[in-house]
């Protein structure tokens, strides 16, 4: 199991173009992929529980990557978080 914290820099927070941008990543990898905010835990390819967490620009998320090949599933959160979030 791998996790990394991400601090979304997007100034609109995950709304829904790059939710689903997300959610459509996290089904091509070999990985099951969460995302965590406080108490609350969703699987990142879960389009509607992904918006509905609300989650803003400056909150920090934790993504924990388990399964599958982990390292470039991690590799590929991290670079779609940098370039999209």
């Amino acid at each position: 199991m791998k996790t990394f914290e991400y601090t979304i820099k997007d100034e609109l927070g995950i709304h829904a173009r790059p939710a689903g941008m997300l959610a459509k990543t996290a089904k091509e990898l070999d990985s099951e992929i969460t995302i965590t905010k406080g108490e609350k835990t969703v699987g990142a390819t879960k389009l509607m529980a992904l918006m509905g967490m609300g989650i803003k620009c400056g909150e920090t998320i934790t993504v924990t990557i388990n399964g599958g090949d982990e390292e470039a599933s991690e590799t590929a959160m991290k670079q779609f978080f940098e370039s999209n979030l």
